[in-house]
């Protein structure tokens, strides 16, 4: 991967969604609320009748937002707390969100992905996350061979709770890392050893985990690209399946505890651009492929095959491996997908539980796609994912005229063409090898709500 022109980083390295979905949640609007839900979910069950089924299986997303300590570049939805109890009312109210998708479902609809997020899920005693595994498992239909995550954070378990959660069902384990640098570390308020994560894995693997994911972040504050180096010789060492590398979000006007960063301690955009760069370069030089703008897996991991396979595909948690496939989001703020509408739950716990109080979905915003967005989502899609756009698919499968209807956009790409980021081809457009490192700023081309007002602000930056 080539190290990009400074004068195409000044140009390029400006704000932008990631997406995560197409539009993306930003655009969802309260208009959109429970009845909405209700009748995307009715309109899937109609579905499951057809003859010989069809129907693909659901991804399940469920947020446990309870964590002991606060992470200070962490822009999730999270609840700071010590008291463990406050989990036993929330695990009540993830009950009767379950049981209200049974009723709207039907029992035994067939997942074939499973996620626990946060928050921190292994803030949960092993026996709520078996009882929370169980009602799942009671409800739906876990289809052998599927992938069953949860997110660790390395400071809350040990290897017993490791075996404990393989013995539940869970088959994938993604570790938080962010950085091993010691003085990183004590910046944004995460402390955890080289060694520690070590014992972890080795753990993992004896616990039978059949893929490790680690989460990095670059861009956090008293990061360098030699202090970054270190820390990716270690990751290399450990071995993960996949590797997430994420470039920090500094929006402390929207994330609270983000003001607890010193932003003169942030690395320049220079400097990030070499730790991504490097980064690429050290985990290809140990046999990972590049999947993506943010995600690595050995050739052998499925996200690998996948990408190589193009069945690659884009959800809210991230590259997936699963395509076209609907996502029912659990849990306060979880973001969920069902045909053409996305749904978001309640921010806040208070409003989370008086809706399920009430026996009404807990969604306040989301959207039901336009045919505009769902031409334009393909597209977005196949830049993210595949890196090249077939322009006869998009035509056979939304019957448009490809050139006419992205006249203005093929147009607005001429710049990358010229920066050596996007080429045209007969039959496609293909975003190149230095233009990996600025998808997002291809993606953006095709956005047609970011042509409406450019209110990029809200977004982070690119690099």
């Amino acid at each position: 991967m080539p190290l990009v022109d400074q004068d195409v980083l000044g140009k390029l390295n400006v704000n932008g969604p990631r997406y995560t979905s197409y539009p993306t949640a930003d655009r969802f609007v309260e208009a959109f609320g429970p009845d909405h839900y209700s009748l995307a979910l009715a309109q899937r069950a109609d579905g499951a009748g057809a003859i010989g089924g069809g129907i693909a299986p659901l991804s399940i997303y469920v947020h446990i937002p309870f964590c002991e300590s606060v992470c200070y570049y962490c822009a999730c939805n999270k609840v700071v707390t010590r008291h463990h109890e406050k989990a036993v009312e929330y695990l009540q109210a993830l009950r009767r969100e379950i049981d209200m998708h049974v009723a709207q479902l039907g029992r035994g609809q067939a997942v074939s992905q499973l996620h626990l997020g946060g928050g921190t899920p292994t803030f949960l005693s092993d026996e709520q996350i078996e009882q929370l595994f169980g009602w799942l498992r009671e409800a739906f239909r876990f289809v052998p061979g599927g992938e069953y995550s949860i997110e660790v954070d390395p400071r809350t378990v040990d290897g017993d709770r490791l075996a404990r959660l393989a013995a539940i069902g869970f088959n994938r384990l993604s570790l938080g890392i962010q950085d091993f640098d010691p003085l990183v570390q004590q910046a944004v308020h995460r402390v955890q050893s080289f060694e520690s994560v070590a014992k972890l894995m080795k753990a993992a693997r004896d616990s039978g985990f059949e893929s490790i994911n680690m989460d990095l972040i670059y861009g956090l504050p008293r990061q360098t690209p030699q202090g970054f180096d270190r820390t990716l010789v270690q990751v290399s060492a450990l071995k993960p399946d996949r590797i997430a590398l994420y470039a920090y979000a500094h929006l402390p006007a929207r994330f609270k505890p983000q003001r607890r960063i010193d932003a003169s301690q942030l690395p320049p955009a220079a400097d990030k651009v070499l730790m991504l760069s490097r980064a690429i370069r050290q985990f290809r030089a140990v046999g990972y492929d590049y999947i993506g703008m943010d995600h690595f897996a050995l050739p052998t991991d499925p996200l690998a095959v996948a990408r190589r396979q193009g069945r690659l595909h884009r959800n809210f948690q991230g590259y997936s491996t699963h395509p076209d496939s609907d996502l029912i989001g659990l849990g306060v703020s979880a973001i969920g997908r069902v045909g053409a509408h996305y749904s978001q739950n309640a921010k806040t716990l208070d409003e989370y539980y008086d809706a399920l109080q009430r026996g009404i979905f807990p969604v306040v915003r989301g959207l039901s796609l336009s045919r505009d967005d769902l031409v334009r989502r393909a597209v977005i899609m196949a830049i993210m994912c595949q890196g090249r756009v077939d322009i006869e698919s998009i035509e056979l499968a939304y019957l448009v005229d490809f050139r006419k209807y992205f006249a203005y956009e093929i147009e607005q790409l001429a710049p990358l063409v010229e920066q050596g980021l996007v080429e045209m081809e007969p039959d496609g457009i293909r975003v190149t090898p230095m233009g990996w490192y600025f998808v997002r700023a291809v993606a953006m081309v095709f956005d047609r709500h970011l042509q409406a007002d450019q209110a990029t602000e809200r977004f982070s930056r690119i690099i």
